[in-house]
């Protein structure tokens, strides 16, 4: 799997996304993220692609977007993860969060944290991000779909 950022030459993968009521609990499809992309310079649609599908989505949120869950202005907010229901179980989602510091480390060099915030019911989604390396920083935050747990992995910074 190849991450990416959006182009609209990959429009169609986008339309063919499926997320299942149950992850729509949780999340956001792209449908609704990659529009805000494009109105806000600082955020930034990336595809998971395999095989010309779109199997991962997140959006990372810069600046403004970090503000609500940590005080680093040095830090990048990652967003409405998510993996096409039909791609569940495959490991795509744990391949997105393998590749994703060094993503960021060559993508935004000034970067030297990812952030995020997982709904304190979506168990699953965080032992993953602890698996991961991302730490539970204490703070906590009411989120649209209800109380968030915002974690933090640190990144080395590239000169």
């Amino acid at each position: 799997m190849e991450l990416i950022h959006f182009q609209e030459t990959y429009a169609s993968l986008v339309d063919a996304y499926v997320l299942s009521e149950e992850q729509l609990r949780f999340t956001a499809h792209p449908s609704k993220s990659i529009p805000l992309c494009k109105a806000e310079p600082n955020r930034h649609a990336i595809l998971g692609v395999e095989n010309d599908r779109l199997v991962v989505y997140f959006a990372l949120h810069e600046q403004e977007g970090v503000q609500p869950y940590s005080d680093n202005p040095r830090a990048i907010l990652l967003r409405t993860l998510s993996t096409d229901y039909h791609e569940l179980g495959k490991g795509y989602g744990k391949a997105a969060l393998q590749q994703l510091p060094e993503f960021v480390q060559y993508q935004f060099p000034h970067i030297n944290e990812i952030v995020l915030a997982v709904n304190i019911a979506n168990e699953f989604a965080r032992k993953l991000y602890v698996k991961y390396g991302y730490k539970d920083t204490g703070r906590r935050v009411i989120g649209s779909k209800g109380m968030l747990i915002v974690m933090s992995y640190p990144l080395e910074v590239r000169v």
